[in-house]
């Protein structure tokens, strides 16, 4: 199975973002994407995901179009954890509208089950991040796209962010994309490297 972009162009207006863009990730594989600020990760990331549609090309899973109903296989993680949950939900019931973890599965991703009463803005900005991680982790992911999912993190909540990431997708054998400026981080954890701008035909 893979994750693939055929000639996928995207802009508004007038305005191209990304041109002609083609990339394929297998399952299991662990790519980083980078590129400077403006050059289309974050655009080509939702299109991967489903949030948008490409105005040319095609996004494909497994050789077929992304479901457009139910559960993605694809799963994003955000930057702004803050802005990835609704903040009149509780956080069990954020966690609970993608799928309904078990208490093991949430001890395993560093979550307390008093945390689940709480509202989004009585957490830490990387317990919060725990939550968006083990939303995207449902059954039925099979690829994770993380979008700068860390920056805004301290040195040591950033590690532990990673590390439990890493240890799922390992585990299960799941596909990340990750985003990101940061190259140290990303050979630290990534086999390859694809640099968006040597993809894009603008």
């Amino acid at each position: 199975m893979q994750l693939e972009a055929r000639n996928v162009s995207f802009g508004y207006g007038n305005n191209l973002i990304l041109r002609n863009v083609s990339l394929s990730i297998a399952q299991g594989e662990h790519v980083g994407l980078v590129g400077p600020s403006g050059c289309g990760k974050s655009t080509l990331s939702k299109l991967l995901a489903g949030y948008l549609h490409p105005k040319g090309g095609e996004i494909l899973w497994n050789g077929k179009p992304l479901p457009s109903r139910g559960y993605c296989p694809v799963q994003m993680i955000y930057q702004h954890p803050e802005k990835a949950v609704n903040p009149m939900w509780r956080l069990g019931k954020t966690v609970n509208e993608a799928w309904k973890p078990d208490d093991t599965f949430l001890e395993s991703m560093g979550i307390e089950k008093a945390w689940l009463r709480r509202w989004p803005n009585e957490l830490s900005g990387g317990e919060l991040q725990r939550f968006c991680i083990a939303r995207a982790l449902g059954p039925q992911t099979q690829f994770v796209i993380a979008d700068e999912m860390s920056t805004m993190l301290d040195v040591i909540t950033q590690a532990q962010i990673w590390k439990l990431l890493m240890d799922t997708i390992e585990q299960r054998n799941i596909g990340l994309m990750m985003v990101t400026h940061n190259m140290d981080l990303a050979k630290r954890v990534c086999s390859r490297i694809i640099w968006l701008e040597e993809l894009n035909n603008l």
